[in-house]
């Protein structure tokens, strides 16, 4: 079974050292500094920041997490509220899409032309 598996090698020149900041309440941000193969700082490349939230819904919790545009934590922090609101437009707006496309996909009884339940006219349609 080993023979069959990919080899899983970390990439010694794409490496970051991170660090967390939360407010323990909303949400958190990483702070990705470029690092080389041997632990000090890379500064030919960019820090980046990434933040994340979770989102309650009545289907539970919903994890965002999302790239903040920024040159420092301050910034980073600033520009959070904004960035979070857009991830979860674009989570809740994939959940409706997901929903639509299982819509499509279950058969109700009466419907189609395939003499199934009711004859092809009617029928009910489930909604979510």
């Amino acid at each position: 079974m080993a023979e069959n598996m990919p080899e899983i090698k970390i990439d010694a020149d794409n490496m970051y050292r991170e660090e967390s900041f939360t407010d323990l309440k909303v949400g958190s941000i990483r702070k990705l500094t470029p690092v080389t193969a041997t632990g000090e700082d890379d500064t030919s490349r960019d820090v980046h920041y990434e933040g994340s939230a979770s989102l309650m819904t009545p289907a539970g919790n919903l994890p965002l997490s999302f790239d903040l545009e920024a040159s420092d934590l301050a910034e980073a922090i600033e520009k959070f509220p904004e960035a979070v609101n857009a991830a979860a437009e674009r989570a809740i707006d994939e959940l409706k899409e997901m929903q639509r496309q299982q819509s499509q996909r279950i058969q109700v009884p009466g419907q189609g032309g395939d003499g199934g339940y009711g004859g092809g006219q009617g029928g009910g349609r489930i909604q979510f």
